[in-house]
């Protein structure tokens, strides 16, 4: 099963305006009259619409067709799609993300809500990468709304793939494939043990580390500790760890009255790139719903690599 998309229409033809229908559309605001006047005063020819040839109702193009109405056309190019309904409202949202005028966040939160509920196997990043929301997001979305499949089910993901919602399985028998033979591919492990690559190479980062492969679990945003919480012991010797520390944001506002610091150039580099980790926790949660599905890979790997950076730069400072 794959999200429909412009792959699955027929090729363009003349259609008499009259007999199509409008209704279903993903703007929940309706049309914009505004864009409408900006299409007709281009004077452009526009790409066909996309129609549900089952019920004639437009799936993309509504801003084209009024366009083509208030200049008296009475037909218009259409492009046809024959799946079922439910898969017509996801090519609508997918066609009106990508191109023309685009969603608005509450648009594409709404759609992702009924497409959850018409598509409940579908994978939290399948979804969005139709809707245009983070899969964070989309996770969010579904706790609140029926249509999730029944437990064991499994879900499917953009690669057609079908994997268990619950990884624990899944890692552990990653974890017995790479130790029977440590040359299998992320993507043959993956295959094999029903996960993704990402998570197979993240069982594989812990067992060079000599970690279980079950992570534990984490807190699902990025919240500070609860003042007057216990502080936890750290591994060395049961240390005690340091109490609790000052706000970045105040360590680095004493910084900035540092003349060793403030009066030379690299300084004020360093001052600068501290300052751009002061962020609240609020902010560093809407900058994670903020990562679109297809760069969620790459801005991962850019962070752990900074992560790195200034673990090795810490570490340097304080030899010397």
């Amino acid at each position: 099963m794959h999200a429909p998309g412009h792959n699955d229409l027929y090729a363009a033809e003349e259609v008499e305006i009259g007999s199509l229908a409008a209704g279903g559309s993903p703007r929940t605001a309706g049309e914009n009259l505004a864009h409408v006047e900006t299409l007709v005063a281009s004077q452009a020819q526009l790409p066909p619409i996309v129609v549900h040839r089952p019920t004639m109702r437009v799936v993309d193009g509504m801003h084209r067709l009024l366009a083509a109405k208030s200049q008296g056309h009475r037909t218009i190019s259409v492009r046809f799609f024959d799946g079922p309904e439910e898969d017509a409202f996801v090519l609508a949202v997918r066609s009106n993300i990508a191109h023309g005028l685009p969603l608005s966040l509450a648009d594409r939160k709404q759609a992702a809500e009924r497409v959850i509920a018409s598509h409940a196997r579908w994978s939290d990043r399948m979804i969005a990468s139709v809707t245009g929301i983070s899969a964070r997001t989309v996770a969010e979305i579904r706790k609140q709304v029926k249509g999730r499949p029944a437990d064991g089910a499994g879900r499917i993901g953009r690669d057609g793939r079908v994997r268990s919602t619950d990884a624990t399985e899944g890692r552990r028998r990653a974890h017995e494939l790479i130790v029977k033979d440590p040359g299998l591919s992320l993507r043959q492990v993956a295959r094999a043990a029903g996960i993704s690559p990402e998570t197979v190479r993240d069982v594989k980062n812990r067992l060079s580390r000599g970690e279980d492969p079950l992570p534990r679990r984490r807190p699902k945003e990025l919240v500070p500790r609860p003042a007057g919480q216990p502080a936890r012991r750290d591994g060395h010797a049961g240390r005690p760890a340091p109490g609790p520390a000052a706000a970045p944001a105040a360590v680095v506002e004493r910084l900035r009255a540092d003349p060793a610091l403030r009066f030379n150039e690299n300084g004020r580099d360093l001052l600068r790139l501290l300052n751009v980790h002061t962020l609240r926790a609020e902010d560093w949660n809407r900058l994670v719903d903020s990562v679109p599905p297809h760069c969620t890979e790459k801005v991962a790997q850019l962070a752990r690599d900074c992560a790195r950076k200034w673990l090795e730069f810490a570490s340097v400072v304080e030899r010397d």
